[in-house]
């Protein structure tokens, strides 16, 4: 049990690290990320904020830019998905 629970904290922090990298370019068009979850089966859940938020494009950011590069830096991912802004 606590073997899985640092499996998922180090694969969290390698993401929150990753975040980091692509945070300046949501920011310069007004928007960002936040990570909501990483699940067991490598499944990044994240927010899109600000400006990215209400983006059209925005699915594209997530599948082509956040998904692409998380995958490429850390193999435990598998996807990311997006979670609804809260109101």
């Amino acid at each position: 049990m606590m073997e899985l629970y640092q499996r998922r904290l180090k694969v969290r922090e390698k993401v929150e690290e990753a975040l980091k990298s692509i945070r300046p370019g949501l920011q310069a068009d007004g928007g960002d990320v936040e990570l909501v979850e990483v699940t067991d089966e490598g499944v990044v859940k994240v927010r899109l904020t600000g400006a990215c938020g209400g983006c059209p494009m925005s699915q594209l950011t997530l599948k082509q830019g956040i998904e692409r590069r998380l995958k490429a830096s850390i193999p435990e991912v598998k996807s990311v998905e997006s979670v609804p802004l809260q109101r």
